[in-house]
């Protein structure tokens, strides 16, 4: 079965719409034949056929290839309303136009279909290679934190008695740092893959973006190193109708970013405002920001910066995108003057104040 699918309607209906178009277009030239030529008229009627063979499929364009031929030997050439055709050079101009329609049809049907076939085969490499980029990341990134669970489990069992207080407690954080780890690479497969199966489904309901925000700090405790995460609550928000799950995650993925990829000491912001039926949300730092040339392909699937250390799938960024578009929102990256660098999302959503919830 050809793959092939050029629009959405079945053959008849095609077959009908590719019919109905031929005797409108013959109905404007017959109108206009006193001021217009049957040989203009043998023209439009072949722009018609062209333009049917590049939206429908083989047979609806054939059949309108000989539907025009005939509407233009009975209609248009003399004499009319007949098919008997006495005139030598109308006969050869009929004969022109009934080839010149039927491999015309068939020639842009094919280079059409010559077309998606390459355009498939581009897709499948481009999914191959995309796919063995995710199996050569895994291969490292769920390697390296199993390995350190694995070791580090080992080394306590082994050794339990011989250890010191300080050197099991080093342990036992080198395993729930690799646990951390190990299930954010894990979580990132499953959202990627709820993105790109269209299984992505809000459970939308009334949420505190400031609990929200508290909730993924307490989370990400662990990480923060010696960076400072500053965020000052703003008591006057109002409730936000979002999927306070799906948004979570994406501060998680963003403020993790920032604790990893930018030096010690450095100050990461978290603002959420309200702007008229808008959620925004912002997470800036004040590190060494992106180059420029890169900030355009920071959201794309398994990419990382240049020179970027090790850790990451390259997915995060992309799941945060398709997560923040899936409210129907559009997240930014800028860099700031001197002061590191700024994500930015904008949600349209519905909003309501604690008291009026309350009245509800």
């Amino acid at each position: 079965m050809n793959s092939f699918k050029t629009t959405k309607y079945s053959i008849p209906v095609q077959c009908f719409l590719s019919i109905t178009l031929i005797f409108i277009v013959s109905i404007i030239c017959f109108f206009s034949s006193n001021l217009i030529d049957y040989r203009i008229t043998a023209l439009v009627l072949l722009m018609t056929v062209s333009l049917i063979a590049m939206l429908f499929e083989i047979l609806p364009v054939l059949i309108t290839a000989f539907l025009s031929g005939l509407i233009l030997n009975f209609f248009f050439i003399q004499p009319l309303y007949t098919f008997h055709i006495t005139n030598s050079e109308d006969i050869l101009l009929f004969l022109i136009y009934i080839i010149i329609a039927l491999v015309n049809a068939v020639l842009t049907f094919k280079i059409r279909e010559a077309e998606s076939k390459a355009r498939d085969k581009e897709e499948k490499e481009k999914t191959i290679k995309l796919y063995n980029t995710l199996l050569n990341s895994l291969s490292h990134e769920l390697r390296t934190p199993i390995a350190t669970i694995i070791s580090a489990i080992d080394t306590l069992k082994e050794n339990n008695n011989k250890l010191s207080e300080i050197n099991q407690i080093v342990l036992l954080e080198e395993i729930d740092n690799a646990s951390i780890r190990l299930n954010r690479q894990v979580e990132n497969l499953l959202n990627m893959s709820r993105l790109e199966t269209g299984m992505l489904k809000l459970k939308l309901d009334w949420c505190d973006v400031n609990e929200v925000i508290f909730n993924v700090i307490e989370k990400i405790t662990s990480l923060k190193n010696n960076h400072i995460i500053s965020f000052i609550p703003d008591e006057n928000l109002p409730f936000f109708k979002l999927d306070s799950g799906l948004i979570e995650e994406v501060l998680q993925n963003l403020i993790t970013n920032a604790l990893l990829y930018t030096p010690e000491n450095t100050n990461i912001k978290i603002e959420a405002k309200h702007k008229t039926s808008n959620c925004f949300l912002s997470i800036s730092d004040d590190g060494n920001g992106f180059p420029e040339q890169e900030i355009q392909f920071v959201f794309d699937k398994f990419y990382r910066l240049p020179n970027s250390k090790t850790g990451g799938s390259g997915l995060g960024l992309s799941i945060v995108k398709g997560f923040v578009e899936a409210h129907s929102g559009t997240i930014t990256l800028s860099n700031i003057p001197n002061s590191g660098a700024s994500f930015t999302i904008e949600i349209p959503t519905e909003t309501s104040f604690l008291n009026n919830l309350k009245n509800e």
